[in-house]
């Protein structure tokens, strides 16, 4: 008889009570992958996109979602030498039906890396995702630098704030977009100036930039283009684009979008950071797996600072 855990099971596409806890099989890791047992699992937003189906060629139901996660490996599966059981590990999943909401889950060896010595595991379930991306747009795409201005969207977000952080280490004055609550946080990791977005338009109040972090979207992409420098760059990692590389191109700017991809080499850098004392993770709050549900009608007001994450 195949051993139980508690998890979360998703059957089918709607709002975040379809977020089921019951108890489902313990998975076996196959060849390349390890069992972990799940000591924190991030929540972002694009969870909840994909639980009410909006894209729903990713998901093949019945699931359970998460791809954040931190745990301690049970077992290692053929051909899997990196990690033995034992070892503190943390990572992004890819899609599947077996995501990081449960007690125990499958990952495969090359999405994890060894968690920070220096973070609990709740802590580290709310790193991979927020911290590959902010480096991909931040280091990699707009390969920011000293002196650069850059403006972050949603500051005080999951992926903002961990940019903020990035940006001003390489030496960027860094602007943010947020609600005056979280200013003295966003002070705290950087930030130079700070814009109230709720009562302000930000190209008032906003000098010429030289790179822009869209992570809202919609009109946020089209407007931030008014703000850029010639030759400027907006980097898109927003669930709802609202730009295309046509559109700035036409303006004699530049559009990328960022997409974060599973990879223990990838949180290299981050961890790197994190042990250093040179970058933090904010963890808003903590739920219990069982309230999955309403972890993510949370995340769904758009209000988070820094990450939720749910501890088994």
């Amino acid at each position: 008889m195949s051993a139980r855990m508690h998890a979360i099971v998703q059957s089918a596409f709607g709002g975040p009570e379809v977020l089921t806890y019951t108890e489902a099989d313990v998975p076996e890791p196959g060849s390349g992958e390890v069992l972990l047992r799940v000591g924190g699992a991030g929540i972002n937003p694009g969870d909840a996109v994909l639980r009410a189906g909006r894209v729903p060629d990713l998901v093949a139901l019945p699931w359970t979602p998460g791809n954040d996660v931190a745990g301690v490996v049970e077992r290692v599966g053929e051909g899997v030498t990196r990690f033995a059981p034992g070892d503190e590990v943390y990572g992004m999943l890819p899609v599947s039906p077996r995501g990081a909401y449960a007690e125990y889950t499958a990952a495969p060896a090359a999405a994890l890396a060894p968690k920070p010595k220096n973070l609990d595991l709740a802590h580290a379930g709310a790193v991979p995702l927020v911290g590959i991306t902010a480096w991909q747009a931040v280091a990699v795409l707009a390969r920011v630098r000293p002196g650069d201005r850059v403006l972050i969207h949603a500051a005080a977000g999951g992926v903002g704030h961990v940019a903020v952080q990035l940006a001003k280490e390489l030496g960027a004055h860094v602007i943010g977009t947020a609600r005056p609550a979280k200013h003295d946080h966003l002070r705290d990791l950087g930030a130079d100036e700070l814009i109230d977005y709720t009562t302000t338009d930000f190209r008032t109040a906003v000098a010429p930039v030289d790179a822009v972090l869209d992570l809202v979207g919609g009109a946020y992409g089209p407007c931030s283009l008014d703000v850029l420098r010639p030759g400027g760059l907006l980097v898109g990692a927003s669930i709802d684009p609202g730009t295309d590389e046509g559109e700035a191109a036409a303006r004699g700017l530049r559009y990328v979008w960022v997409t974060a991809e599973p990879s223990g080499q990838a949180l290299e850098p981050i961890t790197d950071r994190i042990e250093a004392g040179r970058l933090r993770v904010t963890v808003e709050r903590t739920y219990p797996l069982a309230e999955a549900a309403a972890a993510h009608r949370a995340i769904e007001e758009k209000r988070t600072t820094g990450k939720l994450v749910l501890v088994p």
